[in-house]
């Protein structure tokens, strides 16, 4: 699925509302849906808790906080980009602490080209957050193998007196002569010795 097919779910922190209307109307539903617009961090944090989005943009201020300890803490609980708005005169100083937890600044007045160029930094960055996370999850699933097997082999040892080297190519001889994944003979002797 190319980029231009994919859609993102995208939350609005704003108590601006010309912001918010413009935001939505450089976001088309055709590629950012649902589009959730809150206009305090409270209200943002409650609907974080129901869900998780692709992208925060956040409005800086905003009337129960400066949005910046939100948006870190977006940024390192989950798999979601950050995009934080800020007053030009506070932007170095809020980039330094925002920049190393992943958070992506802008300084306002900003214009149209330059959200939608931010809209594609986020959109490279959530494909990249997603293309680690399946390599998480492909090393996670192989590690779970690699310890049932382990158990499995632990059993051949205890139970049938193999050594370690035994117990190995036994596990590997069975899926092969059986054509199936070693993590399933290792379950199979697991199932069988308790």
């Amino acid at each position: 699925m190319s980029l231009k097919e994919r859609v993102y779910s995208v939350l609005t922190v704003s108590a601006t509302d010309t912001f918010n209307a413009s935001i939505s109307s450089l976001l088309p539903k055709s590629k950012y849906s649902p589009l959730h617009i809150v206009s305090s961090v409270s209200a943002a944090k409650r609907v974080m808790a129901e869900r998780s989005y692709d992208f925060v943009i956040i409005n800086s201020p905003l009337p129960d906080d400066t949005g910046t300890r939100f948006a870190i803490d977006v940024c390192n609980t989950g798999n979601t980009v950050v995009l934080l708005l800020v007053r030009a005169e506070l932007h170095e100083d809020v980039y330094d602490k925002v920049a190393e937890h992943g958070v992506f600044t802008l300084s306002k007045p900003t214009s149209k080209p330059t959200i939608l160029t931010a809209l594609n930094w986020l959109t490279s960055a959530r494909e990249m957050l997603n293309k680690t996370q399946k390599k998480t999850l492909s090393i996670e699933e192989k590690m779970e193998e690699i310890r049932i097997v382990n158990r499995a082999k632990w059993l051949l040892i205890s139970n049938l007196k193999m050594t370690e080297q035994d117990a190995h190519r036994h596990i590997e001889k069975q899926a092969m002569d059986r054509c199936i994944p070693k993590r399933k003979v290792a379950e199979e002797i697991i199932n069988s010795y308790t």
